[in-house]
């Protein structure tokens, strides 16, 4: 049987090796083993494959603390140690910027937090196996809509992961289990919130149930029975418990539970300290953090600029994010404004006002229109400097091209915030500065066109 040998991992966390002219992903393997391979999948110009036999183990190679790593979707990369991942996401994203002929004069040093329990958000779904009558609650298999039945959990925090056996317990106990999609998982930094799908109204005997396991277990619960709009806590009293702190500027942000936060709030608080820390902002400056969201940024750089305004397409997160400026004393200086920033244009971001400094933390689309508007500013219009934080190193490359090969801003510095331990997701941040009305010092980041 051919041998492979394993070249690098792609953006899956999948091994990469190369024969007979085609390239093959390996599930399970790392860069520089020996392996042999079965063949899942086929294709003209690249197979998917499974180990069949690893000849030669890389000293990188751990052993998988979760009995269902290799079955369960959520992480794919804890045979993989912590270091190794942080080098493997810092070399996807360097390789996203070649694609594009760039280079950051800088690589920032890797931010990370805890290994283990530090997932403070997650998605659990719930399958009634047919006959048996027997709940699973786990996460989506490896490629799969099927759901893994998992029984313990390591990158939840420890009461949510001893919450798994109690929680299958109780939806077996309801008036219509098969009606329970999933259950949604809010940690804040001082209670635990649950959210129950059900696709059914529940009974009397269900919400007595609930408020005794929410007693025992001393979480909070929350019904949705349509879309996240839908979602309503059981008792009112429970309405504000969820909330997260950023000490480092005084503040607390009140959420819902099925309002987007960072997973990580540790990795989250460095994230938003470097990102305040690169922007600079002076306490005369006026500053636009666009996608804002809940105000993650916005808040912290109210605290030291003398202007700052968020922007984000939600009006549910806007007006949180108001209430939350207002109990900071902060809303004399930031104001809120809702607006679909993946239509915004040259004219749109010049009637926003001039700003001169800005931070962007789009979604994994990226942010394509923003990017092409700031390219057709003149340059005195132009923010001097721009923090881009973004989940998809694939999107942030290719606003970064629009950026830096239009000659509007160089590409400073740039590097990987491992919110997602043992995941292939890759958050990271980026700095750009004004390269000056002619743009020659945008071209100081670009690489050979033959790199790309």
């Amino acid at each position: 049987m051919e041998e492979l040998t394993i070249e690098s991992l792609d953006g899956q966390a999948r091994g990469l090796a190369h024969r007979a002219g085609k390239t093959v992903f390996v599930e399970g393997a790392l860069p520089g083993e020996r392996v042999t391979v079965a063949t899942l999948r086929g294709g003209a110009r690249h197979d998917v494959a499974r180990i069949d036999e690893l000849r030669h183990a890389s000293s990188q190679r751990v052993e998988p603390r979760c009995a269902s790593f290799g079955v369960c979707g959520g992480c794919v990369m804890q045979h993989l140690e912590p270091a190794a991942q942080v080098a493997v996401k810092q070399r996807l994203l360097e390789d996203a910027f070649a694609r594009v002929a760039l280079k950051p004069r800088r690589i920032l040093p890797p931010l990370q937090g805890l290994a283990w329990g530090y997932r403070h958000r997650a998605r659990l779904k719930v399958h009634v196996l047919p006959g048996a009558g027997r709940v699973i609650i786990g996460f989506h298999q490896r490629n799969s809509s099927y759901i893994a039945d998992i029984q313990a959990c390591h990158v939840l925090p420890a009461r949510v992961a001893g919450l798994l056996a109690p929680l299958r317990a109780l939806v077996a106990g309801m008036s219509a289990p098969d009606r329970i999609p999933q259950i949604e998982v809010a940690v804040g930094d001082a209670a635990i919130a649950l959210v129950l799908r059900h696709l059914t109204p529940l009974l009397g005997r269900d919400l007595d149930r609930l408020r005794e396991f929410g007693r025992r277990h001393a979480i909070v619960w929350w019904l949705q029975a349509g879309g996240p709009q839908t979602a309503m806590p059981l008792d009112q009293e429970d309405a504000d418990a969820l909330a997260y702190g950023l000490p480092e500027f005084g503040l607390r942000i009140a959420y819902r539970p099925t309002d987007f936060t960072q997973v990580n709030p540790l990795v989250n608080r460095a994230l938003v300290s470097r990102a305040v820390a690169l922007l600079d902002a002076q306490p005369g400056d006026r500053v636009a953090d666009l996608f804002c969201g809940l105000g993650n940024f916005t808040l912290p750089l109210a605290t030291r600029a003398r202007a700052v305004v968020g922007i984000e397409a939600s009006a549910a997160l806007i007006e949180r994010a108001r209430k939350a400026a207002a109990a900071h004393g902060l809303d004399g200086r930031v104001r809120f404004e809702a607006r679909n920033l993946f239509e915004l244009d040259a004219q749109g971001l010049r009637s926003m006002g001039r700003y001169d400094r800005m931070l962007m933390d789009p979604p994994r689309e990226g942010a394509r229109a923003v990017a092409e508007a700031l390219a057709r500013l003149d340059s005195w219009e132009r923010p001097a400097r721009i923090v881009y934080v973004s989940c998809n190193p694939l999107t942030l490359a290719r606003d970064a091209a629009i950026l830096v090969h239009t000659g509007r801003y160089r590409l400073g510095s740039a590097g990987v915030i491992n919110m997602f331990m043992h995941t292939a997701h890759v958050e990271s941040i980026a700095v750009f500065d004004h390269g000056g009305p002619g743009g020659g010092e945008g071209a100081d980041n670009r690489m050979p066109r033959g790199i790309a």
